[in-house]
């Protein structure tokens, strides 16, 4: 069967089902781009500073934000088309996968600070220490 003899809705109904395969092809990416459980919970570092910059380099989302992205144009093209017949299913796992994606990016600026911190506590505490080492204070 040649294109010229696909009548418009055939066309369109075909589109729309490559349109909504992107959609969960690009949904599916950003899931794997997302940094894997076990790499945020476990680690192999010596000292504190050592599991927080282990975890922050963990808290990545990766290419994940451009996945979404993609998602969220083909999503929104096809609902302006009118084009998914169902696509509560595709809007719940955009939102769940942006809130998702929010909290890794939440969670690396929270241990980025730590990051920063730990050290400069550390460093204040050793010398709070050396300060009181071995004198009287009566």
């Amino acid at each position: 069967m040649s294109q010229a003899t696909f009548g418009d809705d055939e066309l369109f109904g075909e589109a729309a089902s490559e349109m909504r395969d992107d959609v969960e092809s690009s949904l599916e990416a950003a899931w794997d781009a997302l940094p894997a459980a076990e790499d945020v919970w476990e680690s192999d570092a010596e000292n504190v500073l050592g599991v927080l910059n282990g975890l922050n380099s963990a808290l990545d989302a990766g290419d994940a934000e451009d996945h979404l992205r993609d998602a969220k144009k083909w999503f929104t093209m096809g609902q302006r088309a009118d084009a998914f017949d169902d696509a509560e299913d595709l809007e719940e796992e955009i939102a769940e996968l942006e809130e998702t994606i929010t909290t890794v990016a939440e969670a690396s600026e929270q241990v980025g600070e730590l990051t920063a911190t730990i050290p400069e506590l550390r460093g204040t505490l050793q010398d709070v220490g050396e300060d009181g080492d071995g004198e009287d204070d009566d």
